[in-house]
């Protein structure tokens, strides 16, 4: 289930105990700025909050944001 955007790359989700986890990869070229933005709906609509950051060489973020699992579904964002 691997999806792209405009902004990054979102790999496929997992699931460990109570939390799932969706991992990001934003590239280097996209802003600061861009990025947050794009968290932050991910965090206000898809229910999704900040896990981890690492960034590496040549500006690339890899991000790790985390959910408690849920038996209800909450609305996907198109990416």
């Amino acid at each position: 289930m691997d999806r792209s955007g405009p902004t990054g790359t979102v790999e496929g989700d997992s699931i460990d105990g109570d939390w799932e986890y969706r991992p990001v990869q934003l590239p280097g070229d996209v802003s600061r700025m861009t990025a947050a933005v794009r968290l932050a709906i991910q965090a206000e609509f898809g229910g999704w909050e900040l896990s981890r950051v690492r960034l590496y060489p040549g500006g690339v973020r890899k991000v790790w944001l985390r959910r408690r699992r849920s038996s209800r579904m909450l609305p996907e964002l198109s990416v």
